[in-house]
């Protein structure tokens, strides 16, 4: 099977088990950023993460294909497509609680940034929030189904992803660095 099929070269795609549709369809562009998060965990896996950040992320990778699955179909309960985020979202609960009891209390606003991996898990927390407003507003689409589970999944994972980030830093002695009050441009 060859990987280019020329049916999308007018504009269009086809959903899974439905119609074509325009490539700029709010939901092709939501599955679309779900597919560039995903690509972005990726990235932030290839630096290095340690031994405990790495496979939290490998589940949310396998996750993110499923919602992106859910989401390329316009009826996934009939194509058994649709996911459940309950029990997800409670473990990325879990992991957020267990970095959080060892990094030291929050006190100011966070920049991104710090070591590699940490900058890396705040694009992808900036990337997140994204996705979340777009899944959002393809949720106002009377033609689509109920898209709140994978809203509630994104916005707890981005709280996960800036979690992350900290954690990345403090593991490799990486001091955050803290927002102040606007500051003077220097020469």
């Amino acid at each position: 099977m060859k990987i280019y099929t020329k049916t999308g070269d007018a504009g269009t795609t086809g959903l899974f088990g439905g119609p074509r549709v325009s490539k700029d369809d709010a939901r092709i562009c939501a599955y679309g950023s779900v597919d560039e998060l995903n690509a972005v965990l990726g990235t932030a896996r290839s630096t290095g993460l340690s031994a405990k950040l790495d496979p939290m992320l490998d589940a949310v990778q396998h996750e993110l294909f499923s919602i992106g699955a859910e989401l390329a179909s316009p009826d996934p309960e009939q194509h058994k497509l649709k996911w459940d985020s309950d029990p997800h979202v409670s473990k990325l609960e879990e992991w957020i609680d267990s970095m959080e009891a060892q990094l030291p209390a929050l006190r100011n606003f966070i920049l991104p940034g710090g070591s590699p991996q940490a900058a890396q898990l705040h694009l992808a927390r900036t990337i997140c929030r994204r996705v979340e407003r777009e899944i959002v507003r393809l949720g106002h689409d009377r033609r689509v189904s109920d898209v709140s589970h994978i809203v509630i999944f994104l916005n707890r994972l981005s709280d996960l992803l800036f979690v992350m980030a900290r954690y990345a830093n403090f593991e490799r002695g990486v001091a955050d660095t803290t927002w102040g009050s606007p500051r003077t441009p220097q020469s």
